[in-house]
């Protein structure tokens, strides 16, 4: 199984609404959640929908932003206008503001993309560690490939995952050697029970990229100050193509 195949429940100021895969949820001044019939909020401003194994939320406004964030603040993401973004959290809460109101709405998931089982360190000597997993310098500059987007936004949540194509462009690796990279790494995240990178026996999960590129960077595995490892590794790989 990939993704979060369960359902998702929507509560705003008490009201419950259970949703089932196939079923779209609007919310705004009118929609299937209407929260007031304040001048300030759009008339259409979120929706939820289930897409390629995953539940998505979209920014369907033309102006507000919403605030994504996990009750534990190991996330907070900026949902502009245009932007969507899987729901991977057990539960998220969502902020935004039209005039002088402030609005919440807390989203549950019945089977959450991933969950961090154990905790993790970061070592200064280069190794990245998540309880007994240890990724090795080739397997965190896969991972860093996908997240550089996610990475580098400023005040926006509109980001795209790179195509396995583009990640090993951007590495100067072989697609070959990518896919053998990311195979390692999902193995290793699903074994400590992160959830939504494996499919089936035999199958790929889908989305395991987005899922993967989210957990790395919620999760700290990679930060900013990581970003210069690719660059010095398509020099280096480039550099040594040319001799």
């Amino acid at each position: 199984m990939s993704g979060t195949s369960g359902g998702l429940e929507v509560e705003f100021a008490g009201e419950l609404y259970e949703l089932a895969p196939g079923r779209d949820f609007t919310m705004g001044r009118v929609g299937d959640l209407i929260f007031d019939d304040n001048p300030y909020l759009h008339r259409h401003f979120l929706s939820l929908a289930y897409s390629d194994g995953f539940w998505w939320i979209a920014n369907v406004g033309s102006r507000a932003a919403a605030v994504l964030a996990d009750p534990g603040g190991l996330s907070r993401s900026t949902l502009g206008p245009g932007a969507r973004l899987p729901l991977v959290f057990g539960h998220t809460v969502v902020t935004f503001s039209a005039g002088p109101t402030t609005y919440e709405v807390n989203l549950t998931l019945d089977a959450p993309a991933w969950e961090l089982s154990r905790e993790h360190d970061m070592d200064t000597d280069g190794e990245t560690t998540i309880g007994p997993t240890t990724f090795t310098d080739s397997q965190m500059l896969a991972i860093l490939a996908l997240a550089e987007p996610l990475l580098r936004r400023t005040g926006t949540a509109s980001w795209h995952v790179p195509s396995a194509v583009d990640a090993a462009r951007r590495l100067g690796w072989t697609q070959t050697r990518f896919n053998r990279k990311l195979d390692n790494v999902c193995d290793k995240l699903d074994r400590v029970g992160v959830r939504g990178l494996k499919g089936g026996p035999g199958r790929q999960a889908l989305g395991r990229r987005v899922v993967l590129a989210e957990y790395a960077v919620n999760a700290r595995i990679v930060t900013p100050s990581h970003l210069s490892a690719l660059d010095t590794e398509h020099r280096r790989n480039h550099e040594g193509n040319e001799r």
